[in-house]
């Protein structure tokens, strides 16, 4: 009579695949099955912004160099939409999570720091991306959008939403209540979104708000993600883009010291 042999454990190579995808698919589930909110909202709410603006014109006829307004104005709307939901996303996991009392059900599976971080960034990534995609299918039904420099869109898009993502994550970790994960949406988020020309040119601004405008980073996301669109930039494009990958590395890090150390995630 033969003995059925007993299960085996299974062996996790250097990246736990199989974790990894599990994580970043629960993080899309997440937003897929609650759509409506998550996806279709952000699109209506841009295009009552874009309603608003182009009412408030009226017949007048106004441009921003050669740009016509509400050419210069359609990027900035959807770069906005984007980053906002790619924060939304990580931060409201990790917050649920932390409040609910289940964020040691992520914890607790064989999954190393840099794995957490990249199926919790990667899952607002998604999103981001997937609002940006359809706000972009919207606005085109009513103002014409070139894309003569596509590698300029995805790679704003992209490092734009991880950057986002990360800080997302970064807020969820270090927030104890939904009260603190608002102070840093309205406090950080909204400010560094409306002050970096998502509605207007920042040549435009006088003396130091022309730097300080040119200090935050989600200029550099808006203003290379529209010179993809416009072929016109306010700041150097190179700086924009080495800006943006020392921003995301550096909020990588960050992230992933947080998670090595357990801060505010472990009793």
């Amino acid at each position: 009579m033969t003995h059925p042999l007993p299960p085996m454990p299974r062996v996790v190579g250097p990246v736990n695949w199989i974790g990894l995808w599990t994580l970043y698919a629960r993080e899309v589930r997440r937003f897929v099955k609650v759509h409506q909110q998550t996806v279709w909202a952000p699109v209506v709410t841009t295009l009552l912004y874009y309603a608003v603006f182009a009412l408030s014109l009226g017949a007048a006829v106004r441009t921003v160099g050669e740009v016509p307004y509400l050419e210069f104005l359609a990027p900035g709307l959807m770069m906005m939409a984007m980053v906002q939901n790619a924060f939304a996303n990580t931060s409201s996991s990790v917050v649920i999570s932390k409040v609910q009392g289940n964020i040691v059900d992520i914890l607790m599976p064989p999954l190393s720091p840099m794995e957490l971080v990249s199926g919790f960034v990667f899952g607002g990534v998604t999103r981001g991306l997937l609002v940006g995609l359809v706000t972009g299918l919207a606005i085109w039904c009513f103002v014409p959008l070139h894309m003569p420099h596509p590698g300029f869109v995805l790679f704003h898009a992209l490092m734009a939403s991880m950057l986002l993502s990360l800080l997302g994550l970064i807020g969820g970790v270090w927030s104890e209540k939904f009260d603190n994960i608002a102070a840093v949406t309205n406090f950080v988020v909204t400010p560094l979104s409306f002050l970096s020309g998502t509605f207007y040119s920042v040549d435009s601004l006088p003396g130091v708000f022309w730097w300080v405008a040119h200090a935050d980073p989600f200029f550099y996301m808006i203003d290379g993600f529209r010179y993809g669109f416009v072929g016109r930039a306010d700041g150097a494009l190179w700086l924009g883009v080495i800006v943006m990958a020392g921003v995301n590395a550096g909020l990588w890090w960050l992230a992933l010291r947080m998670f090595k150390t357990g801060y505010k995630l472990k009793a």
